[in-house]
């Protein structure tokens, strides 16, 4: 693929789609990957827990990789680290809390002891192979996310990282403008660049923003308070903690995820609290409700989130009671909207007030804008240019803004997963496929679900499961038992006992044919047969396919 003459970029995940952040940069005989994330599955991935990018690339130049270089610890960064671990041991690179966010997921998988990880600073320069690579401070939706200046032999790349302009971010952190800047000289060869936010005017509002409105939410409530945000946002954790001090109510942490992630950034100094502003379970009998303030998950309406559960009265501890206030302090993630109005719709009626986005100014997203794109790219003043981060439709909308600030069309690509850019010999174009896709993680399987059987559990959800039993004579071929007809998700067997009866009587005019032409068939052909028959039979009575399994034995 590539040559000591070629700077090779290529995108393995997050090229066109949300979620699933990977690249590599290739460069003679050295490859660095530049995160390893995942994604939630889709609607139609019945069954999917997560979705991880497809290895094969990197697997062909296993000798070639020298590191992992992660930006944050969002799960679409970070959540295909273990898998990448177990094949590559390759230091990890990573700042305090994304590694120690890391750290955990090695440890789930008994990884943690064998993998090398690096921590890396705002302010360290780190050579590996032909490339040294600066991390830069970018603001985001949580603490030590990066950029990083990827310096190679024809000049420097910009990674911008999930980004956004924060001047007055929660922890005082700001985009390190001065470092971007003088790493890169107004000399930039490759800007790739955040895409997801591009459909939105203007500037993303400061986090600080936010805490007006839940300081007015904490003022109009008499009740308890219980918001639900994602676990990795500790600025927004901070927030509702310090409001909570002063409005004299005390902090109960619930929830596996969010108790864990406020566990290591109180103890790595990313969040301040103090043992006497929180309670625990058991206190909330004691503790009046105009003295609690509850964070949990389940925001996006999450299955087994305990919000959720609360929700639907399934808690064993906390139930919802009149004077209850629920903030759902995030946005609505695309393809969530419906279990979170369903999640929301609950709320109500068990007695609470529930607070989302659609009425009350409560979440401040953690991506730039189009006016923050704009002025990235105005800094750094990219030769070329690749939009990264976002479906397609903001990959083409990014590439519109760079070619309007003044990159000519010619040096704007629009990469999708598997593609590749060659850069060398003073130009770039895109080169050939490389092997990509994505692999399915179901419980303990990794990769072992592929698109058949993910068309087979569509089939069964939308259309049922129709199985047929019987015995038939190993010698003479006639029916000894059955035939039984049973069905899961199709019909209701009670209410409709006619149709399998019929389904009955047709598998035994099938045999009399058989016999009647002095035919004994194989077991396969006549599993063929009664699914051919009674395909043609259920369409015509109920206008309705539903998988049909044929189960012989032959005695």
């Amino acid at each position: 693929m590539s040559s000591d003459k070629h700077l090779t970029v290529v995108a393995l995940g997050g090229f066109g789609e949300i979620g699933l952040n990977m690249m590599a940069l290739e460069l003679g005989d050295s490859i660095i990957v530049v995160d390893a994330g995942l994604m939630f599955p889709e609607e139609d991935m019945f069954g999917i827990d997560a979705v991880i990018p497809d290895f094969t690339y990197l697997r062909e130049r296993y000798q070639l990789i020298r590191a992992l270089i992660v930006t944050h610890g969002h799960e679409d960064h970070i959540g295909a680290v273990p898998f990448f671990a177990q094949e590559f041991r390759v230091p990890i690179y990573g700042t305090t809390f994304t590694l120690a966010l890391i750290r955990e997921k090695l440890r789930e998988h008994n990884l943690l002891n064998r993998t090398d990880l690096r921590t890396i600073k705002a302010e360290d320069v780190i050579e590996i192979g032909p490339f040294k690579v600066e991390p830069f401070r970018v603001c985001h939706s949580i603490p030590d996310g990066v950029g990083l200046i990827i310096h190679t032999p024809y000049g420097p790349i910009v990674h911008s990282g999930d980004f956004k302009l924060d001047h007055t971010p929660v922890d005082g952190k700001r985009l390190d403008v001065e470092k971007l800047s003088r790493a890169t000289e107004g000399r930039t060869l490759l800007l790739l660049s955040d895409s997801t936010n591009v459909e939105r005017e203007g500037y993303a509002p400061s986090e600080n923003h936010i805490a007006r409105t839940l300081a007015q939410i904490f003022s109009e409530s008499s009740g308890r308070l219980i918001f639900a945000v994602f676990a990795s946002n500790i600025h927004r954790i901070q927030q509702i903690v310090d409001i909570a001090s002063l409005h004299g109510r005390k902090v109960l942490f619930h929830g596996k995820s969010i108790q864990s992630n406020v566990r290591m950034a109180s103890e790595l100094g990313y969040l301040n609290l103090t043992e006497a502003e929180l309670i625990s379970l058991k206190d909330l009998a004691t503790v009046p409700d105009h003295q609690v303030v509850m964070i949990t998950t389940g925001s996006q309406g999450e299955p087994m989130s305990a919000l959720t559960r609360i929700a639907f009265g399934d808690h064993k501890w906390i139930k919802i009671k009149p004077g209850d206030t629920v903030v759902l302090s995030s946005k609505f993630i695309p393809g969530n909207e419906r279990t979170i109005h369903n999640l929301i719709n609950h709320l109500y009626r068990r007695g609470a007030e529930v607070i989302y986005e659609k009425i009350r100014d409560i979440h401040a997203s953690g991506h730039a804008y189009r006016e923050e794109l704009k002025w990235l790219i105005s800094m750094v003043k990219p030769r070329y240019f690749v939009p990264i981060h976002g479906e397609y439709r903001h990959l083409v909308m990014h590439r519109r803004i760079a070619i309007s600030m003044g990159i000519p069309e010619d040096r704007c690509f629009i990469m999708e997963d598997g593609d590749t850019l060659i850069i060398g010999n003073g130009c770039a174009r895109l080169g050939s496929k490389v092997p990509f896709g994505r692999i399915f993680l179901d419980g303990k399987g990794v990769g072992d679900i592929a698109g058949p059987v993910l068309r087979d559990r569509k089939h069964l959800a939308e259309d049922g499961l129709v199985i047929v039993s019987l015995v038939i004579d190993q010698e003479y071929g006639g029916i000894l038992s059955g035939p039984d007809v049973f069905s899961r998700g199709f019909i209701s067997e009670e209410m409709n006992p006619e149709i399998l009866q019929a389904a009955q009587c047709l598998i035994l005019e099938l045999f009399d044919q058989y016999m009647e032409e002095g035919v004994k068939p194989e077991v396969g052909e006549l599993q063929r047969e009664i699914r051919k028959q009674l395909k043609k039979f259920f369409h015509k009575i109920l206008g309705r396919r539903p998988v049909i399994y044929p189960v012989i034995a032959e005695v």
